[in-house]
């Protein structure tokens, strides 16, 4: 690849692996020990927002720029996600909310024993 070609946004995200890579490609400051302990968490809310914005993030395509902004808008958002509280309170995977209290609806008739 010539070095005077920039990658696309799309190149560009494929070749970040790491919660860091993409903290650092998006020059959105961040502490070591935060994104250490809560990486996935972070990458995990980040996702979800991604995919809760499919509309906003469908208007820009073809920009990369304005892409670019509202992906580094959303991995900002759920970094500090993670700065201002923590996994357990975030409750971002499942497992977080496996012993919360279920509700279980049981039909009238299952009780009174009708078939």
């Amino acid at each position: 690849m010539n070095p005077e070609e920039e990658l696309t946004l799309e190149d560009a995200l494929d070749e970040l692996s790491s919660a860091e890579d993409f903290l650092e490609y998006f020059a959105i400051p961040y502490d070591a020990g935060t994104v250490q302990v809560n990486r996935l968490h972070i990458m995990q809310r980040y996702h979800d927002y991604l995919s809760k914005s499919e509309d906003a993030l469908a208007q820009h395509q073809g920009n990369d720029e304005a892409l670019k902004a509202v992906y580094r808008t959303l991995l900002a958002r759920a970094y500090q996600d993670f700065v201002e509280s923590d996994a357990l309170t975030e409750k971002v995977f499942k497992v977080f909310h496996m012993h919360e209290p279920q509700t279980t609806f049981v039909p009238l008739e299952n009780l009174l024993g009708g078939s």
